[in-house]
């Protein structure tokens, strides 16, 4: 059972205001006003538009003492675990919402998918859970602890905490497999493949903005489509549009046109022939050398 102080501060953190809930999952997840939705076992985390909470699931019957031990400067807000089997959600408050429509920054939306990674690792967490729905708090089924019940947390508090612990992704964890990634972290991926995609496309449609506009809105709906729980149809149009956005308005290659796209091409293609060259020689050369010592 929650407590008043638990109800007070989850109204304060807790920005949906239309937000998918429900009492069964197997039952269907549906969209309700907010005061309906507070009345039900599990509620939407975050707005479509912004993320605010991070929440991991854990799936593991000491799920409580995992979020809390030997942690008290980075202590979540709230753990809210299931009494049957122990199994909790944990939640991190932020101090600034992350933004994740076209108009966002993509680096702190990096970086937040970064911390939530960092926080899963830290207890174990499940690797599938897509942050979407998150027990809620306020509701008599589940045991609701309040560890953190005032302060809330900067991205970078967070990260280098989590750096300090050695629970932070290394950099090449943005380049995960597709199908491995959830969360903020699929919002990432999306943009980070399709946005690549998008500077080799350009030099089909120089002059043609909304054909590169549909080309890559394809793309990123296809990308988006591989996923076993894809973006919303909305979510994936405003990484298509914030790739075309930049791409036009502020990306040299289409402010220079097709010739110097072209050159520049061929000059990096150049450079990366004559390194494989080099590559290959030096590997030759190594090779001559250990079958010569062997030999000798």
């Amino acid at each position: 059972m929650t407590d008043g102080l638990t109800a007070e501060r989850w109204e304060q953190l807790w920005l949906p205001w239309r937000p998918l809930a429900s009492d069964d999952l197997l039952a269907g997840v549906y969209r309700h006003a907010r005061p309906t939705a507070l009345g039900m076992r599990y509620v939407e985390s975050n707005p479509a538009a912004l993320s605010n909470l991070l929440v991991v699931d854990i799936d593991h019957e000491d799920a409580a003492l995992r979020a809390c031990w030997d942690r008290a400067a980075w202590w979540p807000n709230l753990v809210v675990e299931n009494p049957v089997n122990g199994h909790a959600h944990a939640v991190w408050a932020l101090r600034e919402p992350v933004t994740r429509t076209e108009y966002a920054h993509r680096k702190p939306l990096a970086l937040a998918a970064a911390v939530t990674e960092g926080l899963r690792r830290s207890v174990d967490g499940d690797q599938g859970y897509s942050g979407l729905l998150t027990k809620n708090p306020v509701h008599g089924s589940w045991n609701t602890v309040v560890c953190n019940a005032e302060r809330l947390y900067g991205l970078h508090e967070l990260a280098g905490c989590l750096d300090e612990a050695g629970y932070l992704p290394p950099a090449s964890w943005k380049r995960s497999k597709r199908r491995n990634v959830t969360g903020l972290g699929r919002n990432c991926s999306i943009f980070e493949t399709a946005r690549t995609w998008a500077y080799r496309a350009v030099r089909h449609h120089f002059g043609d903005s909304d054909g590169l506009h549909t080309a890559i809105s394809a793309h990123v709906h296809e990308l988006n489509a591989e996923f076993p729980e894809s973006l919303s149809h909305n979510e994936a149009q405003d990484i298509a549009n914030s790739i075309h956005r930049w791409i036009t308005t502020q990306s040299r290659m289409w402010a220079d046109g097709p010739a110097v796209y072209e050159a520049t091409f061929s000059t990096i293609q150049a450079a990366r022939g004559r390194k494989g060259g080099l590559q290959s020689g030096e590997r030759r050369r190594d090779k001559a050398l250990q079958m010569w010592s062997t030999n000798v």
